[in-house]
């Protein structure tokens, strides 16, 4: 028990209560740490962490990251942002400061207590590419005043600060690009792709096409994820990212509407839709440097992480 308690940190998570940040919280104590949760609850909710109601080790705090905040931590990390197209799109000038002021506000917290600090970050940095797969080299093919611009040059400007500061203050940071992520807990109304697919198939309801549906995604399971995010952070202070954390099985939408119908039983009719603006044609992450800096790969496919996904939407209101 000495060893465990020797080992033990107070990591703030900000927007713990999200669909990421709850499964991290969830790793994170399970190896023993204390946790301060903060989010706003804009698109978090406090049902993804009433499981861990009254536990010992977890605190929560409701606070928005463009305000700052005065704690003792040991580690930071930032995963406080809208991630959907329609949620972020819905305040875009809230969207940027969010990735803007939080990641100062955080970066000046982290300076202050002088923690190590994660950023995550996002493929939409590489925008609609030109490269194939995406490398963390490349400097992306972004739309700086497009409707999507509020995420993906959020992102980019943070992760400008994050390497700023570590230049400046010579502070410890890791950068995390996350590519399509998926799994328990995502937001029902989000807008993504695997949400839209299930919602709509066990209700029923025609599955929305984008496009001609050749669009390609590369989806990673929410536990692979994590356990990406745990690797990097523990890495030493010579590896600051930005690192790629994706599944580099590609699929086009088509493929996965039909997996989604096939595994639900579904019969609802596909439907085709134009193309959003300025949305990627194909994403799939070069993983290069997570399999050999981290030792890291995505281990579950999507067949079976489309399983439980299913069954905590059909379960949900239950």
């Amino acid at each position: 028990m000495a060893r465990l308690y020797d080992s033990r940190k107070r990591i703030l998570v900000t927007g713990g209560a999200g669909f990421v940040g709850s499964h991290l919280i969830d790793r994170l104590l399970e190896q023993g740490h204390e946790i301060l949760c903060v989010d706003n609850l804009f698109t978090g909710a406090k049902r993804n962490i009433e499981h861990l109601h009254n536990h010992a080790r977890l605190e929560f705090m409701r606070h928005d990251v463009c305000l700052p905040l005065y704690v003792e931590v040991d580690e930071i990390y930032n995963l406080a942002c809208p991630a959907s197209p329609i949620h972020y799109q819905h305040d875009p000038v809230q969207t940027t400061k969010t990735s803007v002021h939080g990641a100062i506000n955080m970066l000046g917290l982290a300076k202050r207590v002088k923690a190590k600090i994660f950023q995550a970050s996002t493929s939409e940095v590489y925008g609609d590419p030109s490269v194939h797969p995406q490398p963390e080299e490349y400097w992306g093919n972004v739309n700086p005043i497009g409707p999507r611009s509020c995420y993906d040059e959020g992102k980019r400007c943070a992760e400008t600060l994050f390497f700023d500061y570590h230049r400046q203050h010579n502070l410890e940071i890791k950068v995390a690009r996350i590519f399509n992520t998926y799994g328990p807990r995502m937001h029902p109304a989000d807008g993504r792709v695997v949400s839209n697919f299930i919602v709509q198939a066990l209700k029923g309801e025609p599955i929305t096409i984008y496009g001609d549906g050749s669009q390609t995604r590369s989806f990673c399971y929410v536990d692979d994820l994590v356990d990406g995010f745990i690797r990097l952070m523990d890495t030493g202070p010579e590896v600051t990212g930005p690192i790629n954390l994706g599944n580099p099985v590609e699929f086009t939408m088509i493929e996965l509407a039909e997996l989604v119908l096939e595994q639900t039983g579904s019969r609802s009719p596909l439907i085709r839709m134009p193309l959003p603006a300025d949305d990627p044609k194909q994403r799939k992450p070069d993983i290069t440097k997570a399999q050999t800096i981290l030792g890291w790969q995505p281990k579950v496919p999507l067949a079976e992480g489309l399983k439980s996904t299913i069954d905590f939407f059909a379960n949900r209101d239950r």
